[in-house]
């Protein structure tokens, strides 16, 4: 499972890991560079979950608002991906040179310019660096660690982790019933569960969970 490593062209695997306490002093200069000519958010349902509780708005509401849904071709899961302004072609969120909603912003706007890869069976997540667009320089005897920490993304690491092995094994058991009569309908309800069926009152993960036990239920009757 892995987020986009960035926006230069770089490829994927020409991307070099770096460690946690590897020096690293980008810093973000603010310049919105990143935020222009957008269309390649694909969010997560805890990136989808953050957004709607940060709006006040249900997730489906956000989703159908400021998203496009559809069914991703190599994986077969239902995915979100944030669309961009009709009229500049930028984030739906970027006003006045400044994210509207900075404090919920995706894990890819919060990773850049890193990469991030989390291996679907042991959760371990490497990261990558790309050349970046813009930013500045943190000073010296900044490390990987320091960024992810004041990015909060080490915060989430645990949910978006634990997102990357679920969505493979629904993946997988997706593809497997490609060809199941019931198929549209069980992508249906895996959407649900990964992306709609949260009350933002409650934190996201105990929901995530039931959701997931939930829906396992549910695909083991359909998908018989």
């Amino acid at each position: 499972m892995t987020v986009e490593p960035g926006r230069s062209g770089e490829t994927w695997d020409s991307l070099p890991r770096i460690g946690a306490q590897d020096s690293f002093d980008f810093a973000c200069a603010g310049c919105g560079g990143c935020c222009r000519g957008r269309r390649d958010l694909v969010l997560s349902g805890y990136d989808l979950y953050r957004i709607a509780r940060r709006l006040g708005l249900s997730p489906r509401i956000v989703a159908s608002a400021f998203c496009k849904s559809y069914v991703a071709p190599q994986t077969f899961l239902p995915a979100v991906r944030l669309t961009p302004d009709p009229k500049t072609g930028n984030c739906r969120f970027f006003e006045g040179s400044a994210c509207a909603i900075h404090a919920a912003r995706p894990l890819a706007c919060a990773l850049y310019p890193l990469g991030q890869s989390i291996d679907p069976v042991t959760a371990q997540i490497e990261y990558y660096v790309q050349t970046p667009l813009c930013g500045a320089r943190a000073g010296e005897g900044r490390t990987l660690n320091d960024y992810l920490t004041d990015a909060a993304i080490l915060d989430r690491a645990g949910i978006d982790a634990r997102w990357a092995v679920v969505c493979t094994r629904l993946s997988a058991q997706l593809q497997a019933a490609a060809d199941h009569p019931h198929f549209a309908a069980a992508v249906k309800r895996v959407e649900r569960a990964l992306y709609y069926d949260y009350e933002l009152g409650d934190d996201f993960y105990p929901q995530f969970q039931q959701n997931i036990e939930i829906l396992q239920l549910v695909l083991d009757r359909v998908l018989v």
